[in-house]
């Protein structure tokens, strides 16, 4: 088949809409900055941010301030050690993060609170969360790295966290784990079913 055959045969395919890009437009435009949202957008933002809060059971009471050089550690009843401490050691290779360095504590407590719902939604296992490390008992990191270890243990779906390896950020992030999902528990059940025969 000879080219002018194949591009005839190329341009039907496209169809007759299809237009060449002209000289110059085959580049993103980078002078715009992204679209402003619209006034719509805007409000069902905010009240999905409403919802949010509505739901949010973590406590944003006072709470006691773990030590800043003290590792963080909490395991619900029924979770083996073993599991804590292959946690402990990074076995468990983290499927999503939330960074909340530097943020105030209203908003980590809202960004925890969406991220662990979203994680639990989406049958993660093991995320990672960064908040950093401060020296100070009353530094900021070390107060919010407080909450946090609060607020984790008030999920249900959460079965252990425990201060991240070295190589994840040490002190300054925390592992947690999630209870499998009802949906996950059925695609293992079925996995095995199948290799039972």
């Amino acid at each position: 088949m000879s080219q002018h055959m194949r591009d005839d045969l190329f341009r039907e395919a496209l169809g007759e809409d299809v237009q060449p890009l002209t000289k110059g437009r085959d580049k993103a435009d980078v002078t715009r900055g992204p679209a402003r949202p619209s006034e719509a957008q805007l409000a069902r933002r905010a009240q999905a941010q409403a919802a949010d809060e509505e739901n949010n059971f973590l406590s944003d009471e006072f709470v006691d301030l773990v030590g800043p050089a003290d590792p963080v550690e909490y395991r619900r009843d029924g979770i083996q050690i073993g599991v804590v401490d292959r946690l402990r050691h990074g076995g468990y290779a983290p499927e999503a993060s939330l960074h909340l360095q530097k943020k105030p504590i209203p908003e980590c407590r809202r960004e925890l609170f969406r991220f662990i719902r979203e994680a639990r939604e989406h049958d993660l296992r093991c995320v990672l969360i960064v908040h950093g490390r401060s020296q100070a008992i009353d530094g900021h990191a070390n107060v919010v790295r407080s909450y946090l270890g609060k607020w984790l243990a008030q999920f249900e779906e959460v079965q252990a966290y425990v201060s991240a390896h070295k190589s994840h950020g040490g002190l300054g992030a925390t592992y947690v784990m999630l209870r499998k999902s009802e949906r996950a528990r059925a695609r293992n059940r079925e996995r095995q079913q199948k290799r039972r025969g």
